[in-house]
């Protein structure tokens, strides 16, 4: 079972999960996510998974992309991005709904890099029973700062990778990993729910996925997190610097949660944007 403890020096809470301890790591074979397994129905599509070590005593959900084992994120096709983004949506009505949920996070883990221990393409879904430190934070900055954000990002231009008429996708001018990226809504939109048009938000989030897999060529590791607090926005952070060095949050990031950015966001923009993606 899950503990929680409070931190009194940084008021925020901290998660003990020691039965994690004892979930699989990267089996080769076995995987209860496939078709066949057992524990997943024997044709889906995508598919809403209760996880199997969970890190709160709500609900924590594993959401299965596709079927097939080795498909990577990036080789998902636009068609099966939008029935994500509709699992996404519905399951974060759900738990919203319920009072004793404070806050709803979905997100994605993906590379040995970053700790995955389920090679299978999935994301995660947490029902946290308190609102995070981090997003208190997000929740207490001015009302107007996503779109002002935004609005400077399309008026410079430089740090721009991909745009549609619904979204645009960028490297932050306030980039804290190597090569990370947000897609914004153009319009001010503060849940997935909100959507008007899940179709553009599946090509973009295609595009983004594409141009990391092809930037070194080779699966980026990264995490992905889905915003939803005041402006919709989706968050990118890449573990890898260049094609053989990883970016590793030391003393100084970790200690004092001041990022050392090691490549400057406008030429991170301009690599991304100048690939080509099939």
């Amino acid at each position: 079972m899950s503990e929680l403890r409070w931190h009194p020096l940084l008021e925020q809470w901290v998660v003990v999960t020691a039965h994690r301890q004892d979930r699989p790591q990267m089996p080769d074979d076995g995987c209860p996510f496939c078709p066949g397994s057992g524990r997943v129905p024997d044709s889906y599509d995508v598919y809403l998974y209760p996880n199997d070590f969970p890190a709160f005593p709500g609900k924590c959900d594993v959401v299965l992309y596709s079927p097939e084992h080795h498909r990577l994120p990036s080789e998902l096709s636009v068609e099966q991005w939008e029935q994500v983004i509709a699992l996404w949506t519905r399951r974060t009505e759900e738990l919203a709904a319920d009072p004793e949920v404070k806050y709803v996070m979905v997100f994605e883990n993906t590379g040995e890099a970053v700790g995955v221990t389920m090679p299978h393409p999935h994301g995660q879904i947490y029902a946290f029973p308190f609102i995070p430190l981090r997003i208190e934070r997000e929740l207490q900055s001015a009302a107007c700062a996503h779109c002002r954000v935004l609005a400077e990002e399309l008026q410079n231009g430089a740090r721009i990778v991909d745009q549609n008429e619904y979204f645009c996708a960028f490297v932050p001018y306030f980039a804290r990993f190597p090569y990370e990226m947000s897609i914004y809504s153009r319009t001010h939109v503060a849940r997935l729910a909100d959507l008007t048009n899940r179709r553009a938000l599946a090509e973009m989030l295609s595009v983004v996925r594409k141009k990391y897999d092809a930037l070194f060529r080779s699966p980026m590791p990264l995490m992905m997190i889905v915003h939803q607090e005041r402006h919709f926005y989706i968050e990118f952070l890449p573990l890898r610097r260049s094609a053989n060095k990883l970016k590793y949050l030391a003393a100084v990031e970790s200690a004092t949660w001041t990022f050392l950015e090691d490549v400057i966001p406008e030429q991170a923009a301009e690599e991304l944007r100048r690939l080509r993606i099939s």
